[in-house]
């Protein structure tokens, strides 16, 4: 347990001993100063309001500060707590004995969920090449997995497939309609198949409004889709499979990987929609329509709604089944997220799909139990699940946790969650680097939008291809010595640590800008600056080494704690010591993160100890330092802020290379 998980406790325990009071989660902050200290907890105003509701008096937040603060001063590893301003108790730590500790053993993330936890992300409708937008998706999903897996938490990743949706009809439609290819004649395009069906795609939404009695050609396919069988169905499997493999090589290149693939189609052919539909029927979660413009449909009421809506996507009484037969995605939804936590009482089966280049191995479900491989994990009962899905989607994906509630409300739903994301958009520079047409209005804007329907965006392969043009030619600026397939191995690391990073820092509701020259900035806040620092680390303990000095951070405790206080005393101590806490708080950052689902919280550090290992980069010459008990000092602190800064870019998916 960390000295700030410890003060927690102490603090929870003093409250409810003192007061009477239980508080489930008790604020820190950092001071701006290290005179200040080195954590403040402002919870008693919090408490003080509390008090006053429960006996109608008025309690002083720093009489009741100064108080608990009393409680805190025999923990192992504090110098001193004061009470401060009109509330704060500010805890100051044993600097020395501190370091010491922390040299050596770096601070443990703990599991704060329990219970295995299902992350679904990328979800890529399978009709054409994945594009920046979702790579947003994926690496969201993929760095919030790192991050549970690294706390503890039993993660199971899933890429859900929507084989049996519009989309994919709507390619089948381009190949049938407009192109008027056969079956064997889509198996022999050779081109990049996800890329062919990019343009074909864009190309139905015009071939549509020419004629708009041509839309019924889309429900004819889906009709046949959820059929599962005939030569439709057959030639949409092909399409969504192929393109499938597509996109899980484009993610493969950004570090992202999963352990299974559910396909709607089986979710269908399974029954297990069919389950879901009885039992929302049974528990009043659905209402069949008798009458007006949604007769003949089955509803989800909304508990605030007062009339009745037009059937549209923000509808007030959500459609799950249409008045033709059909699912909605919303039903398909719920009943797939009924599976997820266990409540339907039935599975798919499962076969191999695709083995990474470490060996992990990605499971897909089927709906033939003669495919079925025994030897797969067992997939879903989930203590609770997450999805990563756009802002854009919050409406339908309130339904589907209603839909889910109606079933069964417990514990595992009220923890589930919609993990949204706002949407990405391209600087008039990135969009015409990468071969876009600027229109003045967005030139004017300062933003390009993109739209999968015309045609307009960015594919994910064409961005990362990009990405490593631009940092080959720095790396081979850099260094000429090196072989060419060196040179291009450091730059897909220093590519998709752009990459990542600039997806990453921003909070997932803000809009991200994508620029390729700030993305690729070795100054400032991206992936390549603090790339740079464990680089710059690295050479400190190389040098060292090729010196004959004792690099160890273990020597750090060769010398008393009354000479290491001495040295963390002081304007240059404070500095010192100020990198060695910053450090040493990633396990807390993390705690956060968790709390909030926030990955820019753990981006946001690594910077800001980038940043201030930078600092002490350029300030301290370590090999040519003097005085032993000052040169283990640096040392330790050089070893630890290396130590945190790769853990921080490997929760990140972030790799550092040897040499930048």
């Amino acid at each position: 347990m960390s000295i700030q998980e410890a003060l927690r406790e102490r603090l929870k325990e003093a409250v409810a001993e003192l007061f009477e009071i239980t508080i489930s989660e008790i604020p820190v902050e950092v001071p701006p100063r290290t005179e200040m200290g080195d954590l403040a907890f402002p919870f008693a105003f919090d408490l003080a309001k509390r008090l006053k509701e429960k006996t109608g008096q008025k309690q002083n937040p720093r009489e009741i500060a100064s108080r608990v603060a009393e409680r805190l001063r025999d923990i192992e590893g504090i110098s001193r707590v004061e009470t401060a301003g009109a509330g704060y108790i500010n805890v100051y730590l044993d600097r020395a004995g501190y370091l010491i500790n922390v040299a050596s053993a770096p601070g443990q993330f703990a599991p704060l969920l329990g219970g295995k936890i299902i992350v679904e992300h990328t979800s890529v409708n399978p009709n054409k090449a994945a594009h920046i937008g979702h790579l947003r998706n994926a690496v969201l999903g993929d760095t919030i997995a790192r991050i549970l897996r690294a706390t503890g938490e039993d993660v199971e990743i899933q890429n859900y497939i929507d084989n049996t949706g519009v989309q994919v009809a709507d390619v089948v439609v381009g190949f049938r309609h407009i192109e008027q290819k056969s079956m064997d004649e889509i198996k022999a395009i050779l081109d990049k198949f996800d890329y062919y069906c990019w343009e074909l795609y864009a190309r139905v939404g015009g071939f549509y409004e020419e004629d708009k009695s041509r839309r019924s050609l889309r429900a004819e396919t889906l009709h046949e889709l959820e059929k599962g069988e005939g030569e439709i169905y057959e030639m949409a499997d092909y399409i969504s499979t192929r393109i499938l493999r597509c996109h899980l090589e484009t993610m493969a290149r950004a570090g992202i990987v999963y352990d299974v693939l559910p396909r709607e189609s089986d979710v269908l052919h399974l029954h297990i929609w069919e389950r879901a539909f009885e039992l929302l029927k049974e528990r009043g979660g659905i209402e069949f329509e008798r009458e007006g413009k949604l007769a003949g449909c089955w509803v989800m009421r909304s508990p605030e709604a007062e009339t009745k809506e037009e059937e549209s996507e923000h509808e007030a009484d959500k459609v799950i089944v249409r008045s033709n037969g059909t699912v909605t995605y919303t039903g398909k939804d719920i009943a797939f997220h009924l599976w997820k936590l266990g409540q339907l009482n039935i599975d798919f089966y499962y076969k191999p799909f695709h083995t990474y280049i470490e060996g992990h191995r990605a499971w897909i479900t089927t709906s033939e139990e003669s495919e079925n491989d025994s030897s797969h994990p067992p997939f879903g009962k989930a203590a609770a699940y997450f999805n990563v899905i756009d802002i854009g989607q919050s409406y339908p994906q309130h339904y589907v946790k209603l839909g889910v509630m109606a079933v069964d409300h417990d514990e595992r739903v009220e923890r589930s969650a919609h993990l949204g994301y706002e949407k990405v958009v391209l600087s008039p520079a990135a969009a015409e680097q990468l071969g876009q047409r600027i229109s003045e209005e967005d030139r004017r804007r300062g933003v390009v939008s993109m739209s999968g329907r015309k045609g307009l965006g960015v594919k994910a392969d064409d961005l990362i291809d990009e990405l490593e043009r631009g940092a080959l030619a720095e790396v081979a600026s850099r260094h000429a010595d090196i072989s060419e397939s060196e040179q291009r191995a450091i730059a897909h690391k220093i590519a998709i640590g752009a990459l990542r990073y600039y997806l990453l820092k921003y909070s997932r509701n803000s809009i991200i800008s994508f620029d390729f020259k700030e993305a690729l900035a070795w100054t400032g806040e991206t992936g390549v600056y603090i790339q740079n620092a464990v680089v710059r680390a690295t050479s400190i303990f190389r040098k060292l080494s090729e010196a004959g000095i004792d690099s160890s951070p273990d020597q750090l405790k060769n010398f008393s704690r009354e000479e290491i206080a001495a040295l963390l005393g002081g304007k240059d101590g404070d500095e010192l010591w100020s990198l060695a806490y910053l450090a040493t708080r990633l396990p807390d950052t993390v705690r956060s993160a968790v709390l909030q689902l926030e990955p820019s919280l753990i981006a946001k550090w690594a910077f800001q100890l980038a940043q201030s290992f930078n600092v002490f980069y350029e300030k301290h010459r370590i090999k040519s330092e003097s005085n032993p008990a000052r040169r283990a000092l640096l040392i330790a602190l050089a070893f630890i802020a290396r130590r945190q800064l790769k853990v921080a870019l490997e929760l990140l998916g972030i790799d550092a290379p040897e040499r930048m």
